[in-house]
Order: C-alpha cells, then structure tokens, then sequence
C-alpha cells in the first residue's frame, strides 16, 4: 500500500541519516538538531503529496499545534496580525491546531478591553482560533493570569538547580547600579555576569541572610543565571542557524515580586504545557532567544522546544525602521486591524475595517509582506493562501509597507466581490450619511453595479454615488457657463419638456430622444454630455449620465435639469 511504504521509507531515511558517523560524532544532532529540520521538511513533504493521491503519517511526526500570544494592552498592529495569519495558514497546511493565548502577566500594562478587541479582530479577519480563552481547548485556561499558580515552581526549580537565583534588590538598588556603573552617556548597565555579585541576591549573599530574608518576606524577584562566555544556538526556520554569546545577555527576571511570570518563564512553561511545536514571532524577540533555549534546556525540555520562525519585521513605507502608528498617524493611513478606543485617554485609533478595507483584502496584502508563492500572482483566497503557504518562502529581510498597495487589494476584492454582498457592506456608510432606512437595499444594489469600478474603499461608494440618494448640494456652474451659449439653452429647455412626456424610461429612451433633439438644434452629442452630467451630479464625475438618470427617475432628473437652467438664467 502507498501510504505505508511511503511511511517506511521516510522513517528508515531518517533513521538511517541521523546514524551516519561522522554526524553522530559531530554531536549535530543534540538539542533539537537535523534531525527535526529533516521532520519539518517531510512535513511540508507531506502537504504537498495529496496532490498526487498519496498520504504518509509518520511515526516521528506530531501533530503541528501553534500559537498566537499577545498582551491585551491596545490596538492589534498589523504585524500581529500577520503573525496570526501564519500561525493560521500554517496550522491549517499541515492539520494542525491554531490556539490564542492571552499573556496578561504584566497588571500594569493591561488595558480593559482589549482581549475582546484582539478576538474580533481575528474574527474580522477570518483566522478563528481553534483554542482559546472564549472557546476553551483541553489545555484551558487560555489566560496566563488565570496560570498564576502554574509557574512558581518552576522558577523554584530553576533555583534549586542552580540556574537562577532570588534578588531582593529594591528600585532604589537597581537605579543606584545604572548610575553607579555607567561608563558614558550612551551605556546602560545591565544586570548580568559582571554586576550580579554587587547586588542583593541570593549569590552575593549568605545562604543565613538568604533564609533571613525569606522568612521575613522580604520582597523578591527570580532571575535567570545566564552562563559566562557560553555560545547558544538556535536553529530558525526562516534564519538557519543563529548563535548567541551568553555573556552579552542580562539576566532575566523570570519571576516578579508579585509572583506573576515574566513573558521569558511563561512562554516556555506554556508553549510546554500545551504541546507547541512550532512558534512563530516577529524577529524583534531574537535577542531573548538565547534565554528561552536555555530555559528548555534547564527545565529539561530541549527535545520539546518548538522549532522557532522569526518573521521579518514591517518597515515604514522609505524602510527606516519599524513601521508604528507614530508612522500611520503622520503619513495618513492606519496600522491596526480595527478601530481601537484607548480607555483611559478615550482616543480612538482608525483600523482598517474602519477606513473601508475588505478583510479578505487586507488578509491578502499582510500574507505578501514578508511571503511570496514563487509565482506572479498576487491574489490569494484564504484557501489558496493555505495550499500555497510555505515557510520556506518567508523573506529574512523587512517587508516595507505601502499603502497605495494595500488599496490596490482592495480594490481588486470589491471589483470581485458580487453586488449583493457589498450591499450589506456598503449600506452602514450611507447609513451613517443619510440616516437608517433612507436608502433600500434594492437602490443601493443597482448604484454599486453602476460605480463599483471607481472604489477603493467602502466610504467611495458614497463619493461616488452620493447623487443617487440626494440632490446634489453644490453645482459646478462655472465648469458649465465657460462653453454655455443660446443653442445649449434652447436644447436643454425643449429637452425638459420632452423627457416629461417621454413614455419609456430607461436608459436606451432617455440616451434616443437625446440624440434625435441634438440634431435638431444642430449641436453635437459631446456639446450636451458635460452640462447634463454636471446638471444632474454636481461635477465632472460618475458614470454614464442616461444610468444615472434612469436610477435616479424621470422626475429627479427634469428637477435637477431645471433647477440649473433657472441658474443660469439668472
């Protein structure tokens, strides 16, 4: 059978790949080793073989299951967002679980709000998590705040080890150190291997004084012992190799004096716990890798320690730098995925959703910032985007953002988009111009078939199709006195009268009796066409005039005829 004989060949290919000698020697294979990179790609291997009608399990494999983490402390960052749509597209390539994590450790930070905002974002967006705090999951609770008493011993044990150690140092201790040791006006001491023994911890102290300490509940901290002069390696899946020199790391604070975890222990103790074997994250968490493969090492996990991406960061549109919504506010367009309301200040930050994207279109432009299929194609469906996806295609380099781009892609959806289907999106804007109810569904349908061509965004459809719904406020009179003359008016004074009687009124009778009454005023058809357009919608803009006077009607259109006339006869 396919399937089995599949399953031998790359069990025994592994197998015997990982036994040669010189490679055994070498000791490349300790830690999470080729070995894995060699699962990782016959798992890509795996998700490209149903194409050919065969299938393999291993019996090495397990299954994928990743992670989004955030803290719940604002607006979601388009960079976030497409750290959950790789997670997602990952995940779904390969039949695995997709699981949010909210790590809420640090109080001070938390903002009211904001985990609900984080989960209809990714509900906006189409990536629904498999497990969550809302949903629940077999390694509930979801919530690193509700995993509090998780985490105390295992910094404990990392003590007992000898791999990190209590500091009873106050802020006062700590600022009198930065100040103390600071070499120029550009260095910043760290609490590392050549400063650990001047402070108050459980190293520079007696074990008596230690004990005292404790007993007295004097407040504390855990820190990690980073080793001196140690090379830490990782193997990235985007980078390759990467090694780090122990001594330039600080020591961590693993465990806070209110018994909360820092981000460094509660990441490793969960992507432990819940069974992530593959963590995605963008590449300014790189130089607290070495700490976090030294913790699943320490702990004892090291051949559970997922296999890490580290994603190219989103740069501002000339490429100077992290792209931020400093940038976004500054150069006009947003940065996160929804409007975000910040509670305590009640300023609101315009998100996408808001400003009248498409999230099929900004899913589309965030998998191209940083990704490409290897192809020219540039529209994904979701679905095509998880056949397609593969890690291997993730730039190492920043992704600059562009805007126009971003507005390209939405362009091309809303031109794909049916007209039914933008109704419903479309309809809360010219709500919110004209009020509920004002505008049918029906009429709103026909105008969108008429203007869709000429959005980018949602609110174009009011730009651009305003007339529809009202009279136009404002005309552009002088756009028709500069070519106006007698025959003009005399053309558009008998024509009034003739549309009223006009027995059919559709596009093709309305475009008929034009034309027959331009020959007989001996005009020509181009003479007539701009002061009709600008008659009946205020300017030089719109679709086809005879479309636009048969949806706005035979008496709308004789109004606003007329009522320009009596303007230019004044």
């Amino acid at each position: 059978m396919p399937t089995l004989r599949i399953t031998t060949i790359i069990d025994n290919e592994l197998t015997s790949y990982c036994n040669r000698p010189l490679l055994k020697k070498s000791g490349f294979f300790n830690g999470i080793g080729s070995k894995r990179i060699l699962q990782h790609k016959f798992l890509f291997i795996n998700s490209l073989l149903p194409a050919i009608g065969l299938t393999f399990v291993s019996a090495m494999d397990k299954k994928v299951r990743v992670r989004f983490a955030p803290s719940p402390t604002g607006g979601l960052h388009l960079g976030g967002v497409r750290t959950v749509l790789y997670n997602y597209l990952f995940a779904r390539a390969n039949g695995g679980d997709f699981v949010l994590r909210i790590e809420d450790t640090d109080q001070n930070r938390f903002v009211a709000g904001a985990e609900d905002y984080i989960m209809n974002c990714l509900e906006w967006c189409g990536l629904v998590p498999d497990e969550s705090p809302a949903k629940g999951g077999p390694y509930a609770p979801y919530r690193q705040s509700e995993r509090k008493h998780l985490y105390y011993n295992y910094a404990q044990k990392l003590v007992d080890a000898g791999h990190a150690y209590y500091a009873f140092d106050t802020t006062e201790d700590l600022e009198r150190m930065r100040k103390d040791l600071k070499k120029d006006e550009h260095s910043v001491p760290q609490y590392d291997h050549t400063t650990r023994m001047l402070m108050r911890n459980s190293l520079s102290l007696s074990n008596e004084e230690v004990m005292k300490l404790l007993e007295q509940s004097t407040p504390y901290v855990i820190r990690i012992k980073m080793p001196n002069h140690e090379t830490i390696t990782l193997t990235d899946m985007i980078r390759g190799e990467i090694s780090f020199d122990s001594s330039l790391v600080d020591d961590k604070v693993l465990l806070k004096a209110d018994g909360m975890p820092t981000y460094h222990l509660a990441v490793v103790v969960d992507d432990y716990l819940m069974k992530i074997t593959h963590a995605f994250r963008g590449e300014e968490w790189l130089p607290s890798a070495p700490v976090h493969v030294l913790l699943w090492q320490y702990l004892g996990w090291k051949e559970h320690m997922p296999l890490w991406a580290h994603l190219p960061l989103i740069l501002k549109p000339d490429g100077n730098g992290k792209l931020s919504k400093r940038d976004g506010d500054r150069l006009g367009f947003p940065v996160f995925a929804m409007n975000w309301t910040d509670p305590r200040t009640n300023e609101t930050t315009k998100g996408f959703r808001e400003m009248g994207f498409l999230p099929q279109a900004f899913v589309n432009m965030l998998a191209m910032l940083g990704w490409n299929s290897g192809s020219e194609q540039e529209i994904f469906s979701l679905d095509e985007l998880v056949s397609r996806f593969s890690i291997d295609r993730v730039h190492k380099g920043g992704a600059k953002f562009d805007f126009e781009k971003a507005k390209w892609f939405n362009h091309q959806y809303i031109q794909r988009t049916d007209n039914a289907t933008l109704t419903g999106l479309v309809m809360p804007y010219i709500d919110e111009q004209q009020g509920p109810g004002k505008v049918t569904p029906e009429l709103l349908e026909q105008v969108i078939g008429l203007v869709k061509d000429r959005c980018t965004l949602l609110p174009d459809f009011w730009a651009q199709g305003h007339f529809f719904f009202a009279t136009p406020e404002t005309i552009d009179i002088a756009a028709i006195k500069e070519k106006w003359n007698a025959p003009k008016q005399d053309f558009f004074t008998e024509w009034k009268n003739v549309l009223e009687n006009l027995p059919e009124w559709n596009h093709d009778a309305i475009e008929a009796s034009c034309n027959e009454y331009v020959g007989k005023h001996g005009l020509k058809k181009g003479d007539v066409m701009l002061p009709l357009r600008i008659m009946l919608v205020g300017g030089k803009y719109g679709p086809g005039v005879y479309a636009i006077a048969e949806v706005i009607g035979k008496n709308e259109t004789i109004k606003r005829i007329g009522s320009v006339l009596k303007t230019l006869g004044a």
